[in-house]
């Protein structure tokens, strides 16, 4: 720890070849006794190896020619003896009287030499920047530079450092954000596909929410990146269109005007006037394409943590007692030992953790009542052994608990998805969402009352959700090659049975309609935006038209190429012998299936192939079903900003937390010099 301040703070190692450490060896253990290496310690002044024998050797005092052991059987004896021999001044100097002790003087090292540093400048410029980043990366209060405790600390390591004010770390701060905002902003400039939005809110004591903005998108060399791009304050609930220009504005600063492919939010503060005006923001412009959804206003998470709420909320007094119980264990040790002893005694293994859950996050409620289920035999004869604990469950009470607990697994499996692999691409979703559909619906319709009573309202809600995403989702696992159509296929046909056909010709219809789209793009000049193509090919139709409906021959020769270009794509469309990069990707074996696949490097592989489709393939595999991050997905509330970054000015928390995000999820390479921009308050 002291060596890593010692860097952060301006203490640079030395070169030992320029300034020479010398150093002594007390114990002297690779000296023979034929003299061929240098003796290093002291005592050698005072004493003389004489040989003895073969393989033995004694140490001879210059003063009083007494013997000491040294060398036997290539053992050596060492050198504290020797040097006691000498402190204690009972040799004869000389062969004379002996030394006194009150004038013996303790044997002393041989000084060691000062190491020379070499000339280091300390740098208080590249300190205030460490600083900066300290603080940004672990939540620091801007105001700890002036905290004494810290004062006195950074000053033990460098007598040099001139501490901080309160103004200047924060304008280290907001410049380190800037520095690292300009990275970002070239890198999604740099990019060859479009950009996916997420809008997350969070509350806090005021009548303001903070709305967090982040992208997401996959670069040229198919890495997929999701930062945080603004975190900006809105009214709480939105009743002036705050909430869309703050998304216009977003589009705006980050240069990704018409190149915008979805966008999700959570219902929680959308509604039909919003969600008609960010409609008109996505590049795409044909609202009906996959039946709406790349506006989608469905987070998975908070979908499946409402799910699991109302689980819980059903049998809250079965759970309570559950806790209760929990809690009670764990209130004392000896409680702990007692029901151990019981467990050991009933011979009940239990592979949970035994703790508390915490009511905040749904998950730790499911682990509680998992690890409890397995010690459900040690609990019902546990207020034999104790009779103060009186918070029995029945076998009923148990039997309920284990069945909520089994309908929670799908849930919780279908959730981790977002934890085990932070913003998975989008291809592994519809597995999940459509596995737990079939489990619903089976349960729903269970000849269990219970469990029939339990998961028919959750299987409404969730069929809500599948109807607004599951088309969304399908298109995106048919971006996979080891499953492409097969998988909805199949699926469909479990889910929709006689029906499934149809259901299955819009996901397939929707995939040629968006790589018709992009097909266009690819084709046409990269100096003409969307727009500018879009209207002129309005005119140049209404013109065809207006000729008594016969080719003109000169639209296919002018100079712009558009007419050339509509030509050629209803002749790549429409003409059957002729096969699309889709179709053919579609028509083509399915790869294999391996655990470690990785469908980002596939694509990178497969680009000359597919060059159309991969980019379309890259927009669809970075499309985020989820708005939250990874440490909220079991989050049964808003999160709450807190009293102290809400006290912030609106610059400095967004800086604050983007750049943090930036750092921590390695969106960028983290690079900060001392050429900042200094932002003076």
């Amino acid at each position: 720890m002291f060596d890593l301040f010692k860097q952060e703070f301006g203490f640079e190692s030395y070169d030992s070849a320029c300034c020479p450490v010398m150093e002594f060896n007390i114990s002297d253990s690779g000296t023979q006794p034929n003299g061929r290496r240098r003796k290093k310690s002291i005592v050698w002044e005072h004493f003389t190896v004489k040989t003895d024998g073969p393989g033995s050797a004694k140490a001879y005092c210059k003063g009083c020619n007494k013997s000491f052991a040294y060398l036997k059987d290539s053992k050596q004896s060492g050198t504290s003896h020797l040097k006691r021999h000498i402190s204690l001044g009972i040799c004869q100097k000389n062969q004379q009287t002996p030394c006194s002790k009150t004038d013996a003087k303790p044997l002393k090292k041989r000084a060691r030499e000062k190491p020379c540093f070499a000339a280091i400048s300390f740098d208080q410029e590249r300190c205030n920047n460490k600083i900066a980043k300290m603080i940004i990366l672990h939540d620091y209060p801007l105001h700890i530079v002036e905290h004494k405790g810290f004062i006195d600390f950074v000053r033990a390591l460098q007598p040099q450092f001139n501490p901080l004010s309160f103004n200047a770390v924060q304008g280290d701060c907001v410049a380190m954000y800037l520095r690292e905002k300009q990275n970002l902003l070239n890198l999604i400039d740099g990019i060859p596909g479009q950009v996916n939005l997420t809008l997350d809110l969070w509350t806090s004591n005021q009548t303001s929410a903070y709305v967090f903005l982040r992208g997401h998108f996959i670069d040229g060399d198919w890495n997929l990146h999701h930062p945080i791009l603004n975190v900006l304050m809105v009214p709480f609930p939105d009743s002036d269109g705050s909430l869309y220009q703050t998304v216009v504005n977003c589009l705006s600063d980050w240069h990704l005007k018409g190149r915008l492919f979805t966008l999700a939010l959570d219902r929680y503060f959308s509604n039909e006037t919003l969600m008609e005006n960010l409609r008109s923001l996505l590049s795409v412009k044909n609202p009906v394409i996959l039946n709406g959804q790349l506006l989608s206003q469905n987070c998975y998470a908070r979908v499946l943590s409402r799910l699991a709420l109302d689980a819980l909320s059903a049998m809250r007094g079965t759970i309570d007692k559950v806790r209760e119980s929990v809690k009670y264990v764990k209130s004392s040790e000896s409680n702990e030992k007692k029901f151990f002893e019981l467990r050991q005694q009933l011979q009940i293994r239990s592979m949970k953790d035994f703790l508390i859950d915490d009511q905040n996050k749904w998950d730790t409620v499911y682990h509680m009542l998992v690890a409890a289920c397995e010690l459900k035999e040690v609990f019902a004869c546990f207020d034999a052994s104790d009779p103060d604990y009186r918070m029995a469950l029945t076998m009923d009470d148990w039997h309920q608990v284990e069945t909520l607990c089994k309908y929670l697994k799908f849930l919780y499996d279908a959730a981790n998805i977002l934890t085990v692999q932070p913003y998975p691409t989008a291809n592994l979703f519809f597995p999940e969402a459509s596995k737990l559909k079939v489990e619903l619906t089976h349960a729903a319709f269970s000849q269990d009352p219970f469990c029939s009573c339990l998961i028919m309202p959750l299987l409404k809600k969730f069929d809500q959700y599948w109807r607004e995403s599951c088309f969304i989702l399908a298109v995106a696992v048919a971006m996979d090659p080891r499953y492409k159509m097969k998988l909805v296929e199949s699926t469909f046909a479990e889910i929709f049975g006689e029906n499934a056909d149809q259901w299955i010709r819009i996901v397939v219809d929707g995939l040629h309609d968006l790589f018709n789209e992009y097909t266009i793009i690819q084709v046409l000049p990269f100096t003409a935006t969307y727009d500018d193509v879009e209207n002129e090919a309005m005119t140049k139709t209404e013109s065809f038209q207006d000729e008594e409906g016969s080719l003109d021959e000169s639209l296919f020769t002018v100079d712009d190429g558009l007419s050339d270009i509509e030509f050629y794509i209803s002749d790549f469309t429409c003409n059957q012998q002729f096969k699309s990069e889709l179709d053919e990707y579609l028509e083509e074996p399915l790869e294999p299936i391996v655990q470690e696949f990785n469908i980002l490097s596939w694509w990178r592989m497969n680009g000359y192939r597919y060059p159309t489709l991969s980019r379309l393939a890259s927009d669809i595999l970075s499309m985020p079903t989820s708005t939250l991050p990874p440490d909220s997905v079991f989050d049964t509330e808003i999160r709450r900003m807190d009293s102290y970054r809400s006290s912030l000015d609106s610059l400095t928390l967004e800086a604050l937390i983007c750049t943090k995000d930036w750092f921590q999820y390695k969106s960028l390479p983290i690079n900060v010099s001392n050429a900042l921009v200094k932002v003076e308050y």
